[in-house]
C-alpha cells in the first residue's frame, strides 16, 4: 500500500476566515479533492476550500447525496470556481472514468466531515457511491475529519475502524470536544477550520506537487 502522508495531527459572506490575519504561504501547483458528507459539520469544509483557494490551491469538491441536504454544491461551486461531482456518471471531457481521474490528480483527499458511515465503508473496502469509490481508488495521502454523536464515536464498531484506518496510514484530525448538533456535549465535534487547515498545509507542504512529476 503508498504511504499516505506524514502522521500530524477569499473569506467570502458568511464565511468566518480560518485564520484572521495570517499570511499563507502560497500553495500554488497543489490539488485537493475535498470530500463532503452527510453532516451538520459540513458548513466548517466551506470555511476550508475558501481558504484553500486563497492559498492558491486547486480545490475540486465531491459531496455525498446526504451531503447536499446541509450545504448545496452552488456553494461549494462558486468557492472553487468548478464542477461539483456528484455522482458516479458524470461525462468526462478526457474520457477517463469520473470516479478514478479525480483521484489520481489529487495530491491530497480531504474528507470533512467525515460520518461514521465513510468510516466504515472506507475500513470495509465498500465503494457504493461516488464518494466512497474515489476514496477506495486513492493512491495518496487521505486526511479524515470525522463528525459524529458522542456514542457514535464511542461505538466499539467505529474505535475498531479507527484503528484500522490509523493502522493503514490514514491520517485522522480530531474529533473534538464539544457542544454538538444534537445538544449535547461530548467528542464528536469536526475540528475547527483552523485545525484541519494547519494539517492540510502541512501534508502538502511535506512534498513536491504531483503535477510537477508529471
Amino acid at each position: 500500500m503508498p504511504s499516505r502522508g506524514r502522521r500530524s495531527a477569499e473569506t467570502s459572506p458568511g464565511l468566518p476566515s480560518a485564520e484572521p490575519g495570517a499570511a499563507a504561504q502560497s500553495l500554488g501547483g497543489y490539488e485537493v479533492l475535498v470530500c463532503v458528507t452527510g453532516g451538520i459539520a459540513a458548513y466548517k469544509t466551506a470555511t476550508v476550500v475558501s481558504a484553500l483557494v486563497q492559498d492558491g490551491c486547486g480545490v475540486t469538491v465531491a459531496m455525498t447525496r446526504n451531503a447536499r441536504r446541509f450545504v448545496g454544491p452552488a456553494t461549494f461551486q462558486a468557492l472553487t470556481g468548478r464542477p461539483v461531482l456528484t455522482s458516479l456518471w458524470h461525462a468526462a471531457d478526457s474520457g477517463a472514468m469520473a470516479h478514478l481521474r479525480p483521484a489520481e490528480l489529487a495530491d491530497l483527499l480531504v474528507v470533512a466531515p467525515a460520518t461514521a458511515n465513510v468510516l466504515g465503508k472506507l475500513a470495509g473496502g465498500i465503494a457504493d457511491d461516488l464518494v466512497s469509490t474515489l476514496l477506495l481508488g486513492a493512491d495518496g495521502p487521505v486526511l479524515l475529519a470525522p463528525a459524529m454523536n458522542t456514542r457514535m464515536w464511542q461505538h466499539p464498531a467505529v474505535q475498531r475502524n479507527v484503528v484500522f484506518l490509523r493502522e493503514h496510514g490514514f491520517l485522522l484530525v480530531g474529533p473534538e470536544e464539544g457542544w454538538l448538533a444534537c445538544r449535547t456535549v461530548g467528542p464528536g465535534r469536526m475540528s475547527d477550520p483552523a485545525a484541519l487547515l494547519a494539517a492540510i498545509r502541512d501534508q502538502l507542504r511535506g512534498r513536491p506537487p504531483r503535477a510537477g512529476q508529471r
